[in-house]
């Protein structure tokens, strides 16, 4: 398998806005094909993938799940040479002016957002941040040119390399979430070579980022015993390192909380403590905000847990982790599967 730097550079440079996610998707697919025993597209556009166990069939399954969909902008109308836009998913607004994006239209397009230069504007339009109606994409082209080949509707992505940092950090676009399909992909390769005895689904979810929509669906599709939910959480930085942020390089986090059940939380740590994996306990005290939100309220309830990557300036085209708390996230998943007895389920009769 390709380096973990190489492996998150392939995944987070593919474009992949929300609702066209198609791209990264046939990515993802490429490399989970070798490794998996069935694997399709639902109709939503999330991709599952199947390994199957080694117990006697029917075997209780488990469901991983990591979105693949990235934020962006949609094109809402075209004035003379410029596009206008609005957000697709959480899109910061601050960081905006002078980004180079890519218009998804009939072909890929080059193009860049600016703003009016500081020299004239006035002293109050210099502290704001720009307006939605303020922001336009250029591309260059010549109006006639631009109508021929873009349309309202169509998504604009960030245009991004990602960049390795010292002390095993790696910055770009799309680590939220292609971090955690990393994971999820480094887990499908050790467990080829260790023996699990649960149905394992690895699911690359679509639309989380508009309403975890795809976890919703294929876990009502699958209907799994357990499932785990693999998503990047906030990491302590220069400018906000309290409460509810994380050390980069100190391994992911567990969440604990009412979206989470106690025991699929202590089989998470116990795999943790035996694979002599690092972790972080996250206290989430309602909605964690991920695939877990949906999952756990699909079909009559699913016993559900949460692994996060922590991951500083989160939404913005500098996202930053560590490579090794990714690699840990893939190896403590594929621990908490190959630890699942045949006869375990998650129950509440002893909780109190």
């Amino acid at each position: 398998m390709e380096t973990t730097f190489n492996l998150l550079k392939t995944f987070t440079e593919a474009p992949g806005p929300v609702g066209r996610e198609h791209t990264i998707r046939e990515i993802v697919a490429e490399h989970w094909t070798p490794l998996v025993d069935e694997i399709h597209t639902d109709a939503l556009g999330s991709l599952i993938a199947l390994r199957h166990g080694s117990g006697p069939p029917p075997r209780p399954s488990l469901m991983a799940a990591a979105h693949i969909d990235e934020i962006g902008l949609i094109v809402t109308g075209i004035e003379n040479n410029f596009l206008r836009v609005q957000p697709l998913g959480g899109m910061d607004r601050r960081i905006l002016l002078g980004l180079e994006v890519t218009v998804h239209g009939q072909r890929p397009l080059p193009g860049i957002i600016g703003s009016r230069p500081p020299h004239v504007l006035s002293a109050a339009e210099r502290r704001k941040v720009a307006a939605w109606d303020e922001v336009f994409v250029d591309t260059g082209l010549a109006a006639d040119e631009l109508t021929a080949l873009v349309t309202v509707g169509d998504s604009i992505t960030v245009d991004r390399e990602l960049v390795a940092l010292k002390n095993g950090l790696a910055a770009g676009k799309a680590l939220d979430n292609r971090a955690s399909v990393l994971a999820v992909t480094l887990a499908l390769d050790i467990l080829r070579s260790r023996n699990h005895t649960w149905d394992f689904y690895a699911v690359a979810t679509a639309q989380e980022e508009v309403g975890v929509k795809g976890a919703i669906t294929s876990a009502y599709s699958l209907a799994p015993h357990i499932a785990i939910a693999l998503d990047v959480t906030f990491g302590k930085q220069h400018d906000d390192d309290g409460a509810g942020t994380f050390d980069l390089g100190q391994g992911p986090t567990i969440a604990m909380g009412p979206n989470f059940h106690p025991q699929v939380v202590e089989r998470l740590i116990a795999a943790a403590n035996a694979e002599e994996i690092p972790y972080q306990p996250e206290p989430v005290a309602g909605g964690s905000g991920t695939d877990a939100w949906g999952i756990q309220v699909a079909r009559e309830g699913i016993p559900t847990g949460l692994i996060e990557i922590p991951l500083r300036y989160m939404h913005q085209p500098v996202e930053t982790a560590s490579l090794r708390d990714i690699e840990r996230a893939g190896r403590l998943l594929a621990g908490f599967v190959t630890r699942l007895e045949a006869d375990f389920r998650p129950h509440w009769e002893d909780e109190l």
